[in-house]
C-alpha cells in the first residue's frame, strides 16, 4: 500500500513592517484640531478700553552702544562724541530708562584705565548694567607636548 502525501501550504510569516495607517489617522486628526483651534487663539475678546491721561507705558529696556577705538575716540551709538558730550548722552539715556544696558566695545590697544573711566561715567549717569562685547576667538589648536620621562640610573 502506498501512502500519498498531502500538499500543505506554508504558514504565513509574521509581518515585520510598521502599519502606517493608524499613524496617518492620528496625524490627520491633530491637523484638523489645529486648523480649528488656531483662529480661536488669535481672536481675542474685543473690549473698548477707557481713555486716560495717565503716564505713558514704560518702554522695554534697551541698550546704548559705547565703543572706543585704538586712537581713543569714543562713539556712543556709533556716533563720535567729545568727552563732555559722552557724559551728557549717558546721563540722558539713564534718565529715560535706568534699566538701559551699556554695551561696551573697546579695542585691545585701549588702556584699561580708559575703559574703567568710561564705566565710571556710565555709573554716575545711573546706568549700572554694563556688558562687554567681544569677538569669539578660534579654539586653540591642540599641540602635542612630549614630556621626557626621567631615566633612573
Amino acid at each position: 500500500m502506498t501512502f500519498g502525501r498531502l500538499e500543505r501550504t506554508a504558514a504565513s510569516q509574521p509581518m515585520s513592517d510598521i502599519n502606517m495607517t493608524p499613524l496617518v489617522d492620528v496625524m490627520l486628526v491633530l491637523v484638523v484640531i489645529f486648523i480649528i483651534t488656531a483662529p480661536l487663539m488669535v481672536s481675542a475678546v474685543k473690549v473698548d478700553l477707557p481713555k486716560t491721561t495717565g503716564g505713558a507705558a514704560l518702554e522695554a529696556p534697551k541698550f546704548v552702544s559705547l565703543a572706543v577705538d585704538k586712537a581713543g575716540r569714543v562713539f556712543v551709538d556709533d556716533k563720535p562724541l567729545a568727552p563732555d558730550a559722552i557724559a551728557a548722552a549717558l546721563r540722558q539715556a539713564g534718565e529715560r530708562n535706568p534699566d538701559t544696558e551699556v554695551r561696551l566695545r573697546a579695542d585691545t590697544a585701549v588702556p584699561y584705565g580708559r575703559v574703567v573711566e568710561l564705566m565710571g561715567m556710565a555709573h554716575v549717569a545711573g546706568l549700572h548694567r554694563i556688558g562687554f562685547v567681544t569677538e569669539e576667538s578660534a579654539p586653540p589648536r591642540s599641540t602635542a607636548v612630549r614630556v621626557a620621562a626621567p631615566h633612573g640610573g
